[in-house]
């Protein structure tokens, strides 16, 4: 059983992951908050089980309720193992796979808000993964920065940690594309949910810098907006972002290859991260990315070879390093964008991944 905190990241990060169980003949069910990829999970052949949960916040009440209802979930399906990802399930998910005796193997995506929104949630989220994954024979992270952070304030020991190199990507779906000729003008995509937390106003504070002095350059966003978080923009300052023709929005898609495809640069200037799945993809289709010097960005990111970094939370800083790219020539943009479809896969093709879960799932059953 996989548990997320939507049914659209099972299908958008976990793919490979069922693909490979199911072809192997396990059967695979999906805990998640349903919305449109339920459909896309069944095609596959995997099972679906709907969860009632926000995804946001780390209220206590809620969470003692949704530690029942993972364990009502836990008890009629008996699953030989459960494989959690976001907060909320990985922290009440591992409470009742514990208490029933059931393998539960977390893998921390990125520390997302609970981290990010001040020192009250920051102890509160502390305290409740270390509740959570004491004893649990294997806890994946994404970068070295999280794991480190987890194991120095004693959240999990350094013998449950491990780290895997993201969700992995499918390098024969994501394959590479020529960077576009500048002919028309510069463009600059940022791929990410329309969260401040991603670095969505400074994204747009700098594409206002750039016009001001070059305005045939391009400043494109896309990504889901009305995302159930604190962070989340609302609808009208995106408008007024539109209408005074800072950015173009571009909504959201199924399928962002298109999108990379058409753009010079992938930008992507978020506070923190676990390994930015937007950024691997536009690596692995040989795209020059910026992106901020924090944990899960510069893991994917080589700095001044694949791309450039800049300081998070900073317009300014963001505005100097794509004025760094709009500077350097055509050919050095292609071997910057060869450089990163190369590192790419060295270090985050998904058989990684599939391999390490197969381990880390043998492991957790002897423990049992």
């Amino acid at each position: 059983m996989l548990t997320v905190n939507a049914a659209w990241n099972a299908w958008n990060f976990r793919k490979a992951l069922v693909r490979e169980h199911i072809a192997e003949g396990h059967t695979v069910t999906v805990l998640a908050p349903p919305d449109e990829s339920v459909a896309r999970l069944e095609e596959m052949g995997c099972r679906f089980m709907p969860l009632a949960m926000s995804p946001s916040g780390l209220n206590p009440a809620e969470g003692a309720s949704l530690v029942m209802s993972f364990r009502r979930a836990f008890r009629q399906q008996r699953p030989d193992v459960v494989l959690g990802y976001t907060v909320k399930n990985n922290i009440f998910g591992a409470i009742a796979a514990k208490s029933l005796g059931i393998p539960f193997i977390p893998n921390v995506t990125g520390l997302g808000t609970a981290f990010l929104s001040g020192k009250a949630l920051e102890t509160l989220a502390g305290l409740l993964y270390r509740g959570a994954f004491r004893k649990l024979p294997t806890v994946f992270f994404q970068n070295q920065d999280d794991r480190d952070l987890f194991v120095q304030r004693r959240l999990v020991a350094p013998e449950q940690a491990r780290i895997l190199p993201g969700s992995g990507i499918d390098l024969d779906h994501f394959t590479p594309v020529d960077v576009p000729h500048p002919t028309d003008g510069v463009t600059f995509l940022m791929i990410a949910r329309l969260l401040r937390d991603k670095g969505v106003v400074e994204f747009v504070e700098a594409a206002r810098m750039i016009r001001a002095t070059l305005p045939a350059v391009r400043f494109q966003l896309l990504g889901a907006l009305g995302a159930d978080n604190v962070s989340a923009i609302d609808p009208r300052t995106l408008n007024g972002w539109v209408d005074e023709g800072a950015v173009d929005y571009l909504g959201a898609t199924q399928d962002v290859r298109p999108h990379i495809a058409a753009a010079h640069c992938v930008v992507l200037p978020s506070y923190r991260e676990g390994a930015p799945r937007t950024l691997i993809e536009a690596a692995a289709m040989a795209r020059p990315v910026i992106a901020t010097d924090v944990p899960g960005c510069r893991t994917v990111v080589e700095r001044d070879v694949s791309g450039f970094l800049c300081a998070p939370r900073s317009a300014g800083s963001l505005a100097a390093a794509m004025r760094r790219f709009l500077d350097i020539q055509h050919d050095a943009r292609v071997a910057m964008g060869r450089a990163g479809r190369e590192r790419v896969e060295t270090h985050f093709d998904e058989a990684h991944v599939v391999s390490s879960y197969r381990e880390a799932i043998a492991f957790a059953k002897t423990k049992v």
